[in-house]
């Protein structure tokens, strides 16, 4: 199915703000949560696999408040995803969808899956989720997002970028002029800097060090959907030895990882994601 910014672009008013969408195809409903990072919306990491998923699923591709799109509404950027996601759903009447989330969009998916169960049908989460068992923490992607987020520059932007992605020959000029001007949103800027940020990663650091609360990820156990893990076998953002306690932890937990793929899943093996991922949404 093809699909076009402008024919499926949407919003809708809600109690906290405008939040906006796209939406295409019939069906069940599916609803893609975007990630984190410099210049990013959900069109950005969705719209070439929106086509595919729409002709078997009614999809709707959320932005998040704060990155550009949605209306920002005050506090921490992941906390807002996810109350958004159930603020979206009810504004549409939506009592139950299937969710796929990219990196911080698969550990909003997580979060709404623990804390609203009747809600998530299933969850596919593309990196992100869980915590690093061997490798450094913060990682390699990061730490170029702090850099970033600390002194925006495109050639921060470029060294990110090919952190990213495991064939740099996938970063065009277009890539990096689009989220180069994406960046520059006022909006934008403020949500890197709340959760990348020099001061923003140290007081994270303290709240954990002091928190008396456990992580999310070792609450993943009360996840009762399932769950579709994927992952790619040279992400630099995300390692993929963080996909192993949710795996472990989720109960009905599967995991499938892509080789010479970096942390965009969706969009460096665009074609096995989305098979696989129709494979398992349509059981």
């Amino acid at each position: 199915m093809d699909v076009t910014y402008e024919s499926t672009k949407r919003e809708i008013s809600t109690d906290q703000g405008v939040l906006r969408y796209h939406e295409a195809g019939d069906g069940p409903p599916l609803i893609l949560l975007h990630g984190s990072g410099i210049g990013v919306s959900g069109w950005r990491n969705f719209r070439a696999n929106l086509g595919r998923f729409a002709e078997h699923f009614h999809c709707y591709v959320l932005e998040f408040p704060g990155f550009g799109v949605s209306d920002p509404v005050k506090g921490n950027p992941v906390l807002n995803a996810i109350d958004s996601v159930i603020r979206f759903m009810d504004a549409l009447n939506i009592e139950s969808a299937a969710m796929i989330g990219n990196s911080m969009g698969g550990v909003v998916a997580v979060n709404v899956a623990m804390q609203h169960p009747a809600r998530v049908d299933k969850l596919i989460s593309i990196g992100g989720i869980g915590a690093s068992v061997f490798s450094p923490n913060p990682s390699e992607g990061t730490r170029l997002l702090q850099e970033f987020a600390d002194n925006p520059s495109r050639e921060g932007l470029l060294r990110w970028l090919n952190c990213m992605i495991y064939d740099p020959k996938q970063i065009t000029d277009e890539l990096v002029q689009e989220r180069w001007e994406s960046a520059a949103e006022p909006e934008a800027q403020a949500s890197l800097k709340a959760m990348y940020g020099s001061q923003a990663l140290a007081l994270q650091q303290q709240y954990l060090a002091a928190s008396n609360t456990p992580p999310y990820w070792s609450m993943m156990h009360k996840i009762t959907c399932p769950t579709l893990i994927t992952w790619g076998a040279d992400d630099r953002q995300c390692p993929p030895d963080m996909a192993m306690i949710p795996l472990r932890l989720i109960p009905e937990a599967e995991l499938h990882v892509f080789p010479r793929c970096g942390h965009w899943v969706m969009y460096e093996a665009k074609e096995a994601f989305e098979r696989v991922s129709l494979e398992f949404l349509q059981r």
